[in-house]
């Protein structure tokens, strides 16, 4: 693919080494890693913490940010170059022009089990193995992989993918264009028990859960049905592998969470929040809109819209800063009191 198509089909290109030489017009043969990039690839610059790497790599492409000297750099160098305001996205549409997933093509394996009330749309796929039981309402052109159990009364939205060996449980409603990676389990009991002289009473979950519109849940991910109401999963929301969303938690839209995040019961997580890995969130706490948790943040109470949060238990992010400074000064400063407690009569 001619990198002039590339930069076309990106969309969002600022200026290009093309405006100055149209005749450099390299054949592009794939993406790369910057420092992996070798002749015929295209590669990325980020922003100016990676600027070292414009005179090491082998690229003969690259995505600038919007930084002259840069774009000076690569001209030297004699290879084109486009530069705009977010390279990374640039470079996130470069790589759909040379990879497209994974997905069969329209069609029901012989082997799969689905009961003969169960509805399936048009141009559907199912995969060997596959179990789909009683009531289950699959949308236009669905992709359920192979080993993929969908207990009764599920319903599933327009090309929404699940993976192999992911479990659907009972009366779950899955929105359309989602992705349930491979070990995921929607919609399973909630963890409810009840006190009692005798031991643990286990309650019933009888609720169900509801993922909107173009959710992504990545792998071995569970998502709890409630005692009653609802769990739900609010449109656009990424979730990546190993999160826990427990019963009757409440995502918004928009929200982003990575590895090992947790979450108990009845959390409210607003619009836009972002959690970084083994994030932990106590019952019944609630997370407003734009709000941001660092790595390993514990959060057990309240935290306001918009406010960045770190440490355990969380502290606003600058409070959580000169917190750590003075952790790391702690032996200094016990030595110091020691010297004084002598001194004291």
């Amino acid at each position: 693919m001619k990198f002039s198509t590339i930069a076309d089909k990106i969309q969002i290109t600022t200026a290009s080494s093309l405006a100055t030489d149209p005749g450099h017009d390299p054949e592009i043969a794939g993406v790369a890693a910057v420092d992996q990039a070798s002749t015929g690839t295209l590669s990325y610059i980020e922003g100016d913490k990676f600027a070292a790497f414009v005179a090491k790599t082998q690229a003969s492409a690259l995505i600038l940010p919007q930084n002259p000297a840069m774009q000076a750099q690569a001209t030297e160098r004699g290879m084109a170059w486009l530069s705009t305001p977010d390279p990374r996205l640039a470079f996130a549409r470069a790589i759909a022009l040379f990879y497209t997933p994974y997905q069969p093509g329209p069609g029901i394996h012989p082997s799969a089990v689905i009961d003969p009330t169960a509805v399936c749309g048009e141009q559907v796929s199912i995969g060997a193995n596959a179990v789909i039981q009683a009531g289950v309402k699959l949308g236009a052109g669905v992709c359920v992989h192979p080993n993929v159990v969908i207990y009764p009364e599920v319903q599933v939205g327009d090309r929404t993918v699940l993976h192999a060996n992911c479990v659907i449980h009972e009366r779950a409603q899955i929105g359309a264009d989602c992705a349930i990676h491979s070990g995921a389990v929607i919609g399973a009991e909630g963890f409810g028990f009840v006190p009692t002289a005798q031991g643990w009473e286990k309650m019933e979950q009888s609720g169900i859960v509801v993922i909107e519109d173009g959710v992504r849940i990545g792998s071995n991910t569970t998502i709890d049905r409630p005692a009653v109401g609802t769990t739900r999963i609010g449109r656009g929301t990424k979730l990546d592998n190993l999160v826990h969303i427990a019963h009757g938690c409440q995502v918004g839209e928009g929200v982003v969470m990575a590895a090992q995040v947790g979450m108990a019961g009845g959390v409210i997580v607003g619009n836009r929040v972002i959690l970084a890995g083994q994030v932990g969130i106590a019952n019944q706490a609630k997370i407003g809109d734009g709000a941001i948790a660092t790595a390993k943040t514990g959060i057990h109470s309240d935290v306001a819209p918009g406010e960045t949060v770190a440490g355990s238990p969380a502290l606003p992010y600058k409070v959580f800063l000169k917190a750590s400074a003075v952790y790391r000064r702690l032996p200094d400063i016990y030595k110091t009191f020691q010297q004084l407690q002598k001194r004291l009569p």
